[in-house]
Order: C-alpha cells, then sequence, then structure tokens
C-alpha cells in the first residue's frame, strides 16, 4: 500500500473523529454545561436561613452590599464567592475567616469542602488516633449565617486511603480523578454560579484545574489564595527528586499564570511566586489574629483553667506560677518535628533536678491537635515517663472547640510552634492565634519567612534544635518568668491591627468591597 493510498484512508478517519469530537463539546455547551454568572441577577438570601431564590426587582440592589427585597425578610446580594477547601473545613481556619469577613460586608458565600462526619471519617481512615472521631467544629460565625452555605464534598472512599508510598503511585492518581470529578460536580451543578471563585492551596491538584475549568464555564473569576506549595508538600512524603514532584511543580506554575488574582500569606511567598518582578495581582494578606482570641483577665483566667478537665487537677499550682504552662498546637505530621520539644522538656526536667536553688518552675506541656503521627509520640512520652525522664514536666493532649482553645491560649505562659516551612516562605497560623491571645511564642525558625511573624526578642524568640528550646525555656521562665513577661507586651501588640483591618485593605479591594466601620 502506498502512501498515498494510506493518506486516503486515514485523513478522512482523521477527520471524523475531529467533526465527532467538535459536536460532543458543542453538545455538552449547550445542553449539560453549567450555567453561567449572570452579573444583572443577583440572587436572593433568606434571613431566616429557609433558602435562597433568584431575585426578581434587582432595582433596589448595590454592589457588594444588602439592600431590602419587596420579599419580606429577604435580601439582595450581588457579591457572590465560592470558596474552595480540598480537605476539612474546620481545619481551614483562614478560609473561614474569608467567608466571615465576606459575608459581613454583604456578599454571598458558598464555602465547599469536608465537614462534619465526612470529614471525621475521613480522619478516622487515614489516622490511629484515638479522639480522630472527635469533629473538627466549623467557626461559630459561620453557623446560621444566612449569607453563609456550607456544601460538604464526599469522603474519600477507603480503598483510595493508603500511606503506603509504593502504593502511592496508582492510588494518587485514581485518587486524584475521583476527587476531581466529584469537585466538578459540586462546582458546576450543586451550587449557582458565583462572581468569584476563592481557592485554597495546596492541596492543588486536582483542585486548580477543576476550578479554572468551572471559572471558564461559568464566567467565574478565580482567584488563589496560597498558604504554601503543594509541590513542597509532596516532596515531603516523595523526596524532592521524585517525578510526580516535578509534575506538580510544573502544574502549579501554569495555573499561577492562568489565575485572576493571588494572595499569599508572606511577601516571601510573593516574591518567589513572581520571581522577584512586580505584578498587581499578586497580593500579600497576611495572617492576623481574629476578635474571638483575646487577651484573659486573671478571674477569666483562673476559672477556665480550673473547669477544663486537663488543667483542673493542677489549676492551684499553674496559677501560683509553681508551674508554668506551655501549649503547642501540632497537626502531628512531618512537618513538625515533635521530638525536638519532647527532647527539650526532657533536658528541662534534668535542668530543674540539677537546679541548687529550685528557681525553674515545672512545666505543663499541653498539647492540641490529631494526625496520623499522634500514636508514635504518645508512646514515646509512655516510655520516657516510664523512665522518670520527665519527673518535672507533664505532657498532656487535648482537642478542643473553637472557644476553648481561644481560651487556653489566653490562659498559657508561653506558645510553642513546631512548624517547619517545606517551602521556605509558608508561615504558621497557630502563631498568629497565639499573639492574638497575647501570648508569646518560641519556634522553630530556620526558613526565609519567620521575621515577618516574630520579631526576634520583642514578641518571640527562634530555636534551631531542642538544645536551644531548652535554653529558652530556663531563660525566660528564671527569675520568676521575667523573660517572658517581657515577650508578653510585644505579643499583645501585634492585636493592635487585626484580620478584619488586614482583610478590608488587601481582599475587601480585590472583591470591590469597603468597610461599613
Amino acid at each position: 500500500m502506498d502512501v498515498s493510498t494510506l493518506a486516503s484512508l486515514v485523513v478522512p478517519l482523521i477527520l471524523f473523529f475531529l467533526c465527532t469530537a467538535v459536536i460532543v463539546i458543542i453538545t455538552f455547551l449547550v445542553f449539560f454545561a453549567p450555567k453561567q454568572y449572570d452579573p444583572y441577577r443577583p440572587d436572593l438570601v433568606d434571613i431566616d436561613g429557609v433558602g435562597r431564590v433568584p431575585a426578581d426587582n434587582d432595582a433596589a440592589s448595590s454592589y457588594g452590599r444588602f439592600a431590602t427585597d419587596e420579599r419580606p425578610k429577604s435580601l439582595k446580594s450581588e457579591l457572590t464567592v465560592h470558596i474552595v477547601v480540598l480537605g476539612d473545613i474546620g481545619r481551614s481556619p483562614r478560609m473561614q475567616y474569608h467567608a466571615i469577613s465576606i459575608a459581613k460586608h454583604g456578599g454571598q458565600v458558598h464555602i465547599i469542602g469536608l465537614t462534619g462526619k465526612k470529614a471525621c471519617i475521613t480522619a478516622r481512615k487515614q489516622s490511629r488516633d484515638t479522639d480522630s472521631t472527635i469533629e473538627s467544629e466549623i467557626h461559630p460565625e459561620l453557623k446560621n449565617n444566612p449569607s453563609v452555605m456550607v456544601v460538604p464534598l464526599s469522603a474519600l472512599p477507603s480503598m483510595l486511603q493508603t500511606k503506603n508510598r509504593a502504593a502511592f503511585a496508582v492510588i494518587g492518581p485514581l485518587k486524584a480523578i475521583w476527587q476531581a470529578y466529584d469537585l466538578y460536580r459540586t462546582l458546576g451543578y450543586r451550587v449557582t454560579a458565583a462572581k468569584y471563585m476563592l481557592v485554597q492551596n495546596p492541596p492543588s491538584i486536582p483542585v486548580l484545574l477543576v476550578a479554572q475549568v468551572v471559572c471558564w464555564l461559568r464566567n467565574t473569576r478565580l482567584i488563589i489564595d496560597w498558604h504554601n506549595f503543594g509541590w513542597s508538600v509532596l516532596a515531603l512524603k516523595l523526596g524532592r527528586r521524585h517525578p510526580l514532584v516535578y509534575i506538580s511543580h510544573w502544574y502549579e506554575h501554569m495555573f499561577f499564570f492562568l489565575a485572576d488574582k493571588h494572595f499569599t500569606v508572606s511577601e516571601a511567598m510573593r516574591k518567589k511566586l513572581v520571581a522577584d518582578s512586580t505584578r498587581p495581582d499578586v497580593l500579600v494578606l497576611h495572617d492576623r489574629p481574629r476578635d474571638s482570641f483575646r487577651i484573659l483577665s486573671s478571674h477569666e483566667r483562673d476559672a477556665f483553667l480550673s473547669k477544663l478537665p486537663e488543667t483542673a487537677q493542677y489549676s492551684r499550682e499553674l496559677l501560683s506560677g509553681k508551674w508554668r504552662l506551655v501549649v503547642s498546637s501540632t497537626s502531628w505530621t512531618k512537618d513538625e518535628d515533635f521530638s525536638i520539644l519532647l527532647d527539650a522538656l526532657q533536658a528541662y526536667s534534668a535542668s530543674i533536678e540539677q537546679d541548687a536553688t529550685r528557681s525553674l518552675p515545672k512545666i505543663m506541656a499541653l498539647i492540641t491537635g490529631k494526625g496520623p503521627m499522634k500514636e508514635y509520640y504518645l508512646d514515646r512520652i509512655r516510655q520516657l515517663n516510664q523512665k522518670k525522664q520527665l519527673a518535672n514536666v507533664l505532657i498532656t493532649t487535648a482537642w478542643l472547640n473553637t472557644k476553648d482553645y481561644a481560651s487556653l491560649l489566653g490562659s498559657a505562659d508561653l506558645g510553642v510552634s513546631l512548624h517547619k516551612s517545606t517551602s521556605g516562605v509558608d508561615l504558621p497560623m497557630k502563631v498568629v492565634d497565639m499573639f492574638g491571645a497575647g501570648l508569646p511564642v518560641v519556634g522553630w525558625s530556620k526558613f526565609e519567612a519567620w521575621s515577618e511573624l516574630v520579631e526576634e526578642g520583642v514578641n518571640g524568640r527562634g530555636f534551631g534544635d531542642a538544645r536551644e528550646l531548652e535554653d529558652l525555656f530556663k531563660n525566660l521562665f528564671s527569675r520568676g518568668g521575667a523573660g517572658v513577661e517581657s515577650l508578653r507586651a510585644g505579643a499583645r501588640k501585634e492585636r493592635e491591627r487585626g484580620w478584619d483591618a488586614e482583610w478590608d485593605a488587601v481582599a475587601g479591594r480585590v472583591f470591590g468591597l469597603r468597610s461599613k466601620r
């Protein structure tokens, strides 16, 4: 068969498949594509939370604000935003704060992610924690808010959950396909079209791809909120030279250029994203404390420590200063080396035995959070206690709701951050919460962005290993705790510019919202 004969057979076949593909795509776009966002038809929000109905009278609406409609107890909202979290919404405080701020200014929000029992099931499948059955709580300001609708994603099937690194190459792509389908179905058909879509990154796969496709189909503007880099988190699990890490890096870089706007948690992250060039669509939105984190009075501190089950038995020693309360919040993962704190506390306990003047107080370390490595570290703590190597230190764990966690931070003497940045440019939000409660912080500081959050010797101190952390405990808690009290003044000053002021100046302008104050 000569070339001309082969071409006469192949070319029509190729044209047939191309025409078929075009017809399928056009049919999909005409009959099955999700409806687009219509800027001329704002939605109504029923303030009793009964439901949402389309607007019939657009004359009374004003951009980004509520206006009373002819229907009783209905408010018209022209600004609509989808907030996407491919994970547990209750463990994504920054995205919840976005939703609260948008709703406060009159916008309508759909926050999409795992919640309640679905988040609980996923966490339980991934971890052996005894307390993983406790659900992560949605922020109280989002509950029963007529401007906010929480849209749950489906929990990941157990067959697609594995910790086996070898199996990840097979399970990983299947997991991404399943999540992509569920997310596309939710964003395209379960919620009405929005003007903006705000996506948390990481995770980046498959969220960025699905979000961008839906935004194209629905006439929605995509905004990415960069908490970290997905490829750097993946590298922690697979190693930086793994092919999937290179693919993830390229994938994130591509969607960075396709999105409309970007928020980053640090200036260092912004510079890394834009390669030291200036781009007006990449804005730094620092995490700042919310009003729910506040400084407690001595009476409130006394009442809380006496009530909390983990501290009630030791409240008298804690309130007198004979014991010092140290708090750390952790997700019990590889990017937080908890062994640093264990080794430092073990050495500190030994130092008290050697302290002839007995000037050093005992420490109660209360660790909050849940995650995959918790049981491993609890076993280590039990072994240290059996060997009596923590004779002057008490380590306990807890899982607290939002209100009690805020009160715990307001009652503690010192906060500890063990966050090790995978990218070098992300920042631990737990430190922001601690500053909101006026709590000074010591943290692992060997990464680029640390100085954007903590001013050394003013509101906190940094360390690089267990020996440095032990020295900080001794220096800050000796002489009646004079060192930690000097840092407390700086931590309290951090509360002067809160989340609302930061959000209004950055995100509020992007969404076209102005403060009502």
